[in-house]
């Protein structure tokens, strides 16, 4: 059943500039869609089109309907039900993303009681099982700390589960381990992988790593220029690209793999 279904999807600035151009692709419930580019390319405007977040003095056409719900010309007072229960997101830098003046429990705490309706005990409850669900160490200390006070990681983590915290139907990541160090990323990605696998989350990936995308989705979407160039399975796409513009991302990934590799042997 398709759970994200964009049509025709074009985002303008104020000044005529064409950012996103007719873009169209959908998600099934379960699936997971990674969208490649490098900067520039449209990928990271197409994600916050598909929740209504477009900065000031851009505007989206077309159809992008999510969970029956037509996202483009509505409200955003009937958006904000939308997201948080059939859509979350996990952004590039959580320490931008979190407010750097609230405690890590109560960011938690906020969104859950908005959709569970949950109070006192049960919801300080909810929040510790969150963030032991996504594998953070000392909960009870976590949540009363700051964003500044915790690390990058850990940060991340929080993010993490805030944005699962409402059990939504799609989890749109933003980039989401680019910030970190490789080892922390590896975590990261695998925390991810296991946690949407086992709610049978549908994913909106947005990289500009191949090696990201063909770790964590089902199915590619090559983007330039704010066009989709190619998309299908991810494995074709990354193994065996048609387009001129996506073999020449193939290429330039590879390249890069064999020097580290090269080095790596000296």
């Amino acid at each position: 059943m398709t759970l994200l279904d964009v049509r025709g999807l074009t985002v303008r600035t104020d000044d005529g500039r064409t950012l996103v151009d007719d873009l169209s692709f959908t998600v099934d419930g379960g699936e997971r869609l990674g969208l490649i580019g490098e900067s520039g390319s449209g990928k990271s405007l197409t994600m916050l089109a598909v929740l209504g977040l477009l900065p000031a003095g851009m505007t989206a056409t077309g159809s992008v309907e999510l969970a029956g719900t037509q996202i483009v010309g509505t409200p955003e007072k009937r958006l904000v039900a939308v997201r948080g229960r059939d859509a979350a997101v996990v952004f590039q830098e959580p320490l931008t993303a979190l407010d750097p003046l609230m405690r890590v429990g109560r960011q938690i705490a906020e969104p859950l009681a908005r959709r569970t309706g949950l109070k006192g005990k049960s919801l300080r409850t909810a929040v510790i099982e969150a963030l032991l669900r996504v594998r953070l160490p000392e909960p009870e200390r976590i949540s009363r700390a700051f964003p500044h006070e915790i690390s990058g990681g850990q940060r991340q983590r929080v993010a993490l589960a805030m944005a699962l915290a409402c059990e939504p139907r799609l989890l749109i990541a933003d980039e989401p381990t680019t910030a970190l160090d490789v080892s922390v990323q590896a975590e990261i990605l695998e925390l991810l992988d296991t946690l949407v696998r086992e709610r049978e989350m549908a994913v909106l990936f947005v990289s500009h790593d191949l090696a990201v995308i063909a770790k964590v989705t089902d199915h590619a979407l090559v983007m330039k220029d704010g066009r989709a160039v190619e998309q299908g399975p991810v494995l074709d796409v990354i193994g065996a690209p048609q387009a001129a513009y996506t073999k020449t991302l193939v290429a330039g990934a590879r390249k890069l793999e064999s020097a580290l590799v090269l080095r790596s042997t000296r």
